[in-house]
């Protein structure tokens, strides 16, 4: 069986989906169908543009979902191989509903664009923050982050990434002192995140009330591939369940180590993360040991799954 991963935010970088875009019709068509949805030359935006400004979150969260959809529709173009299951991390799901052709393109875009503007919305500049804590277990994180927070303190693991480096997210003295106890507690590191403001975390609920205003009014098409969800990391098939569950995605943990347990225990043995870099490919040899997983971020990347290299449908 295999898997399609699809990245989310923090993969950008300028000039992505460039090399697709240059050789492959079917991923300029791709932008095109994207930038005429959003009213944006996304092209632009990916190739030219300063990397602060593709970093801004109502930027990053289109860039990267478009971009991994013209590499998405090239694979599929050029080869015969199709996922059993797909799976996106946070913004990565968007994408990954697109792959199982429960949302369309448009619909797609037009959403994440407004997702990344109300998660910026919801809290000022500099209030909240993101650190990743490397070298201690999940319980571990866990258990710190409920010592630090309180009413006056927002603090909580954002995402499980993998069984030594979860991500906490919350007000930032809060994080600040969980990062202390932390190091206290015997992690390797404490890696402050660049971003804009503090993601899947309860602060965020301001902006899932408005999320779901938007996905109100979509059209969610029947579910041809399993999408393993970060919520529930397992996999659901019901389209009527896609809103609810990612309006909850925008204040839950994302839990994408057990996502990749549970791809490994349904019986995935090859892994394919599609889109900008190659974050998730590092998740994954770091979750589960024995599992192999090929990055298609170029096209000479293709050859991966030409070669069939990594496992069979």
């Amino acid at each position: 069986m295999i898997a399609f991963l699809f990245p989310g935010q923090g993969s950008q970088y300028v000039g992505m989906g460039a090399d697709f875009c240059a050789e492959f019709p079917v991923a300029k068509q791709t932008f095109e169908e994207a930038s005429d949805a959003l009213g944006i030359d996304l092209a632009k935006l990916c190739f030219e543009s300063e990397a602060a400004t593709l970093a801004l979150t109502a930027n990053a969260q289109p860039a990267i979902l478009t971009t991994s959809v013209a590499a998405l529709r090239v694979v599929l173009e050029e080869t015969e191989t199709r996922p059993d299951l797909v799976a996106g991390h946070s913004l990565g799901e968007f994408t990954a509903l697109v792959a199982s052709e429960c949302l369309g393109l448009g619909d797609a875009v037009r959403t994440v664009r407004k997702r990344g503007e109300f998660m910026q919305e919801a809290v000022p500049q500099g209030v909240g923050k993101m650190a990743a804590v490397l070298g201690l277990t999940s319980e571990e994180v866990t258990e710190l982050c409920a010592e630090v927070a309180g009413e006056e303190n927002v603090v909580s693991p954002a995402n499980f990434n993998s069984p030594t480096q979860t991500v906490i997210s919350g007000e930032a003295r809060a994080v600040e002192t969980a990062s202390e106890l932390a190091k206290e507690k015997g992690a390797r590191r404490i890696v402050e995140l660049e971003v804009s403001a503090p993601f899947h975390c309860s602060l965020m609920e301001p902006a899932a009330a408005r999320l779901k205003d938007v996905l109100g009014e979509i059209d969610f098409h029947p579910i041809k591939y399993p999408v393993v969800t970060n919520t529930e990391a397992k996999a659901n098939s019901d389209s009527e369940r896609v809103a609810d569950i990612l309006v909850r995605q925008v204040v839950s943990s994302v839990r994408w180590a057990e996502s990749l347990e549970f791809l490994r225990d349904s019986g995935v043995s090859g892994f394919f993360e599609i889109g900008p870099s190659k974050v998730l490919s590092g998740l994954v040899k770091r979750t589960l040991r024995d599992a192999s997983c090929a990055s298609i971020e170029k096209p000479d990347e293709l050859h991966h799954i030409k070669a069939d290299e990594i496992g069979t449908n």
